[in-house]
C-alpha cells in the first residue's frame, strides 16, 4: 500500500530542477496520512489533506442532521438547518474559537470544499434540467401561462422603475455599491423551478391542484426569467467593454452556437441511445458516464462564453429526453449522491462564509432589507393577484404566492458568484443570505398553514352507491398498479352487469412510478398523446377495458388515464380523479398477490400506504378488491365452469354495509349471478344500536327480502351468534361456496357479533371481517371486496 505523504521536486542550489530546468520554487502536497505509526511525533492527521477534508464532511453533516431532526418536529425544511449548520460552524460562531477555523476548516484547505460543492451543483442543475418536461410548458392551461409570465414581467418592471427612477438618483449610494444593487433586483426577481418542485415535495402537495398549478407556472417563470437573464447577461458585457455591439453580437452568437451544438448533438445521441436500450432495462453505465463527462465540457464551453457556468449543463439537461430509459437512469444513478451530499454541501459551504458579527457598513445593509423586501412584496402581489384574476379561490392564491416567492440554492449560488465576481462583500452576502433563510422558512410554514389537504374535500355530499338512484349512471374509478390487477378487477365490472336501465362509467387509472422527472403527468389517453413516456406500458390494461366495453356496448362507457407520480402522491392523483369525474365509488387493489398455488406472491407496503391515504381522503365510497382468481383447484374448476357467479353479503348494520349491498343489489340484476344476503344477528337484544342506524338497516334489508319475492338470483337469511368465535365459523364456511364476498369495513367497536375478533385484526384498514377474510393461509380462489362509504366532511 502506498504511503507516500506528498509530491514533491527536489531542488539544487542554484534553483534548477534535475535536467537543467530553471525553477525557482515547488508546491508540496501531503494529500493522505501514512497512519498512525508512521506519522512524524510533531505531526497530526491533520496536516494532511484527504483525511482533513473527510473529517470536515463528516463534522458537517453530523452537525446538519441532528439540526433537522429537531427543526422537521416544527416544519422547518432541511434548507434552514443547512444554512443554519455553517453559520454555526463559520466567523458568527465556532469561528470565534480560537484555533477552531486554523485547525479544522484552514484557508488552504478550503478549495476542496469549493471544489466539491460546485461539482454538486453543477450536477443538481443537470438534473434539474433532465426531470423538467419543456413541452409541458406547451400544454399548460392559460392559468399558468398568465401566472408564470406576469410573475416575471411585473416584478422586472417594477425592479427597473425603481433602480432608474429612485437607487441611481435619489438614493447617495458608492459607485461600486450600484452594481451590487443591481445584481439583488435580477436575482431577487427569479423564480427558480428546482426549488419550488423540492418545496412542494416536502410538503406533499406536489400531485394537488395547487401544486400542478405551482409547478407549470414556476417553469413557464424559470424558462422566461432565465432566458431574459441570459441576453441581459450577454448585452452587459459588451456594456462593461465599452464595446458594446463587437462585443455584445460576439458572445450572443458564441451562445447561441453552444446551444445549437449542445441541441443537435447531444439530442440525436440521446435518442439514439434510447433506441438501444432493451424496454424496461435501465441504459447502460458507459452512457451515464458519457453524459456525466458531458456536463463538465458544457460547463466549460459556457464559461468560456462569458456567462455562468450553470446554463451549460442546465441546457444539457433540458435537451436529454426526461422520463425512462435516459433521464431516469440518469437521475437513478447520481441523484442520492447530487443531492444528498454534493448539493447541500454548497447551502452550508456559503454559510459558513456568513458572518453577522462584524457589520460596518449598516446604511447599505438596511438598503439591502429594503431592497428585499421590496421585491418580496411585488413578487408575492405579481402572483397573488393574477391568480386571483384566474378564479383560483383566495386561500389557495395565497398559498400559491408564497411557493413562488420561495427561495433555495439556486439564489444560493448566485449569490456566491457574485462574491467570487466581487460585486457583493461579505457583509452583503451574510445579510442576503440571512434573507433567504428567512424567506425559506416563512414560505414553507405559511404554506403548509394555508394548504390542508386532509380537507380539502370538505362538504362534498353524498357521492356513494347506497344514496344514488337505482336507474342512473354508476360511475366507478378503477385503480392498477399491475397487469394483475386489471384482471381481478375485469370480474367484478363483470358482475355489475351494465345495462340501459343501469348504465356504468368505469374510468380506469394505471398507476405508474415516477423516474427521471420532476413534474407528476395525468395522461388523459381519449386526448390522443402518443408520444408521452409511460402510454406503451398502459396498452394492455387499456385493451382490457376496451374490451368490457364492447362486451356491453351502449350501456358501459370507459376512460383511461395514466398517472406518473411518486408513490408517497399517487393517493392525491386518485382522490382528485375520482372528485373531478364525481365517481361513486373507487376500486383499488390489495396490496397482497397470490400465484396458482395459493403462495404470496407480492406484499407491498408501498401500495397499503397509498391505500391507507385514500381511505382517508376519498372523496366517495372506498372498495379494497383482495383478489384470488388466479388460485383454482382441479376439484372445483369443472364444477364451477357452468355454474352461476356467486356473491355474498356479509350484513352486521352500520354505513359500509348498506353500501355494500347497495352494489350487491345493483349486481343481481344479472342473470348468470347469484346473490345471497347473510345478515349476522346476536342471541342477546342489543339495547346500545343506534336507532337511526336500526331503521336504515331495516329498511334497505326489507328491499333485499321483496327483492327476493320476484328474483329468483335472491336469497336472504339471518345467522344467529352469540361472539365473534361464531361469526368466524360461519364466514369461513362461506368461503368455500362463493366466488365473491362483500363486506363493510367499519362496525361498531362494541358491536357482539363481533366480540374477540377486534383484538386479532392486522390489517385496521379491512376491519375485523375483511382482515379475517384476507388471512394468507386461505388457499381457495374467493375475492373479497371491502367496503368503505364515503366520509362526509362537514367542517
Amino acid at each position: 500500500m502506498a504511503t507516500a505523504t506528498a509530491t514533491s521536486v527536489k531542488i539544487n542550489p542554484k534553483g534548477e530542477l534535475p535536467g537543467g530546468v530553471d525553477e525557482k520554487c515547488y508546491a508540496e502536497i501531503p494529500l493522505h496520512s501514512p497512519g498512525l505509526w508512521g506519522l512524524p511525533d510533531s505531526s497530526l492527521f491533520l496536516d494532511f489533506n484527504l483525511p482533513l477534508l473527510l473529517l470536515q464532511l463528516a463534522v458537517i453533516f453530523l452537525l446538519t442532521q441532528s439540526l433537522h431532526l429537531v427543526l422537521k418536529r416544527i416544519r422547518l425544511p432541511r434548507l434552514i438547518s443547512e444554512i443554519l449548520a455553517g453559520i454555526i460552524l463559520g466567523p458568527t460562531m465556532l469561528g470565534k474559537v480560537p484555533k477552531f477555523t486554523e485547525n479544522l476548516f484552514p484557508q488552504s484547505g478550503e478549495v476542496f470544499i469549493d471544489l466539491m460543492s460546485k461539482i454538486g451543483y453543477i450536477f443538481f442543475i443537470f438534473l434539474s434540467g433532465v426531470k423538467m418536461d419543456p413541452k409541458v410548458v406547451l400544454r399548460s392551461g392559460s392559468r399558468a401561462w398568465t401566472i408564470g409570465l406576469l410573475a416575471v414581467i411585473l416584478p422586472v418592471a417594477s425592479f427597473a422603475s425603481l433602480y432608474f427612477g429612485f437607487f441611481s438618483q435619489d438614493v447617495n449610494l458608492h459607485r461600486y455599491r450600484q452594481p451590487a444593487t443591481q445584481s439583488i433586483f435580477l436575482i431577487q426577481g427569479l423564480i427558480a423551478f428546482p426549488v419550488v418542485a423540492s418545496l412542494l415535495v416536502d410538503l406533499k402537495i406536489m400531485n394537488s391542484e395547487l401544486g400542478r398549478l405551482a409547478l407549470a407556472s414556476s417553469l413557464i417563470s424559470d424558462l422566461f426569467s432565465n432566458l431574459g437573464l441570459t441576453i441581459f447577461s450577454t448585452l452587459r458585457i459588451g456594456f462593461l467593454a465599452e464595446i458594446t455591439t463587437v462585443i455584445s453580437v460576439q458572445s450572443f452568437v458564441l451562445l447561441l452556437g453552444i446551444i445549437l451544438l449542445i441541441v443537435f448533438t447531444v439530442r440525436p445521441f440521446s435518442l439514439w441511445v434510447i433506441k438501444r436500450t432493451p424496454e424496461g432495462r435501465p441504459v447502460n453505465s458507459v452512457y451515464i458516464i458519457s453524459a456525466s463527462v458531458a456536463v463538465f465540457l458544457a460547463v466549460i464551453l459556457v464559461d468560456n462564453a462569458g456567462l455562468n457556468y450553470q446554463y451549460g449543463p442546465f441546457i444539457l439537461g433540458l435537451v436529454i429526453p426526461d422520463g425512462p430509459p435516459l433521464g431516469s437512469t440518469l437521475v437513478d444513478k447520481l441523484e442520492t449522491l447530487v443531492s444528498g451530499m454534493l448539493a447541500p454541501l454548497l447551502i452550508t459551504y456559503c454559510g459558513m462564509k456568513v458572518n453577522l458579527v462584524d457589520l460596518y457598513d449598516l446604511v447599505f445593509l438596511n438598503w439591502v432589507w429594503v431592497m428585499v423586501f421590496f421585491c418580496l412584496t411585488v413578487k408575492y402581489a405579481s402572483v397573488f393577484l393574477p391568480a386571483l384574476a384566474c378564479k383560483v379561490p383566495p386561500k389557495d392564491a395565497a398559498a400559491l404566492a408564497f411557493i413562488m416567492i420561495s427561495q433555495g440554492v439556486i439564489q444560493m449560488s448566485f449569490y456566491l458568484n457574485n462574491v467570487i465576481n466581487q460585486t457583493f462583500d461579505g457583509e452583503t452576502f451574510s445579510m442576503l443570505t440571512a434573507s433567504v433563510l428567512l424567506i425559506a422558512a416563512l414560505s414553507h410554514f405559511c404554506v403548509g398553514s394555508l394548504n390542508d389537504h386532509t380537507r380539502i374535500y370538505a362538504g362534498y355530499q353524498k357521492r356513494d352507491i347506497q344514496h344514488a338512484s337505482s336507474n342512473s349512471e354508476l360511475r366507478l374509478l378503477s385503480c392498477a398498479h399491475r397487469f394483475d390487477d386489471v384482471v381481478g378487477v375485469r370480474k367484478l365490472l363483470d358482475a355489475s352487469f351494465p345495462c340501459k336501465e343501469s348504465p356504468l362509467a368505469v374510468y380506469a387509472l394505471h398507476l405508474v412510478e415516477l423516474a427521471g422527472r420532476a413534474s407528476p403527468v395525468l395522461i388523459d389517453h381519449q386526448l390522443g398523446q402518443k408520444n408521452t413516456s409511460g402510454v406503451a406500458r398502459s396498452q394492455k390494461i387499456v385493451e382490457v377495458f376496451i374490451a368490457f366495453e364492447n362486451q356491453f356496448l351502449g350501456s358501459a362507457t370507459t376512460h383511461f388515464f395514466t398517472s406518473m407520480s411518486l408513490p408517497r402522491f399517487m393517493h392525491q392523483d386518485i382522490c382528485s380523479l375520482a372528485f373531478n369525474k364525481l365517481a361513486s365509488m373507487i376500486i383499488l387493489p390489495f396490496h397482497r398477490k397470490w400465484n396458482h398455488q395459493g403462495k404470496i406472491i407480492l406484499d407491498s407496503s408501498n401500495l397499503r400506504t397509498i391505500n391507507n391515504n385514500v381511505l382517508d381522503l376519498a372523496p366517495c365510497s372506498v372498495g379494497i378488491l383482495i383478489d384470488r382468481q388466479k388460485i383454482r383447484r382441479l376439484a372445483i374448476q369443472s364444477d364451477n365452469e357452468s355454474s352461476m357467479y356467486q356473491v355474498a353479503v356479509v350484513f352486521m348494520g352500520g354505513n359500509d354495509d348498506r353500501e355494500a349491498l347497495a352494489y350487491a343489489k345493483r349486481m343481481s340484476r344479472s342473470p348468470g349471478l347469484q346473490l345471497t344476503v347473510v345478515r349476522f344477528v346476536s342471541w342477546d337484544i342489543d339495547v346500545r344500536e343506534n336507532q337511526w342506524d336500526a331503521v336504515l338497516d331495516a329498511e334497505m334489508l326489507k328491499e333485499v327480502r321483496l327483492l327476493g319475492q320476484h328474483q329468483d338470483n335472491i336469497v336472504y337469511r339471518e345467522e344467529r351468534v352469540k361472539d365473534g368465535a361464531e361469526t368466524a365459523l360461519v364466514i369461513h364456511a362461506m368461503e368455500e361456496a362463493f366466488d365473491l364476498i362483500m363486506v363493510g369495513r367499519r362496525h361498531r367497536d362494541d358491536l357482539q357479533q363481533l366480540l374477540g375478533l377486534n383484538e386479532w385484526n392486522d390489517l385496521p384498514e379491512l376491519g375485523p371481517v375483511g382482515d379475517m377474510l384476507a388471512a394468507a393461509e386461505i388457499n381457495r380462489p374467493v375475492s373479497v371486496l371491502v367496503v368503505q362509504q364515503q366520509i362526509v366532511k362537514n367542517k
